[in-house]
């Protein structure tokens, strides 16, 4: 993907200011990895385990008459995973520490997602034109 070098310094920049974040990725909507900065996990996995979550909160959202899927959050004893909506074919997955500052997260990520999901769908424009 011709984004890949844009993405992964967004993914950098992003870690930068939420220095509780351990990982960070951009996947295809189908759980393929884009780029990825996640020192202390598998990157294929996560993204092939987020397609899975993506799938089930989309359907989720849209049985409950909540919208389009937006973002997802999930917390463990041990740290939080968020997913969020990057564009129109990928996702914005981190990891992050239990001591983070959760609306932080949430803000950082958002502006993020959207510039990565510029980033990817102006790439796949390019590709198939």
């Amino acid at each position: 993907m011709a984004a890949e070098p844009e993405v992964l310094d967004e993914l950098r920049q992003l870690r930068a200011r939420v220095p509780q974040l351990t990982g960070s990725l951009a996947a295809s909507v189908d759980g393929l990895v884009l780029a990825q900065d996640t020192p202390a996990v598998e990157a294929e996995g996560v993204a092939a385990l987020t397609a899975a979550a993506l799938g089930v909160a989309v359907r989720l959202a849209d049985a409950t008459g909540q919208g389009a899927f937006r973002e997802l959050l999930v917390r463990g004893d041990d740290g939080y995973v968020a997913t969020y909506a990057a564009g129109t074919s990928a996702v914005l997955t981190l990891l992050a520490e239990p001591r983070v500052n959760v609306g932080r997260l949430h803000l950082e990520a958002r502006r993020a997602s959207v510039r990565i999901g510029a980033l990817v769908d102006g790439a796949r424009a390019r590709e198939n034109a």
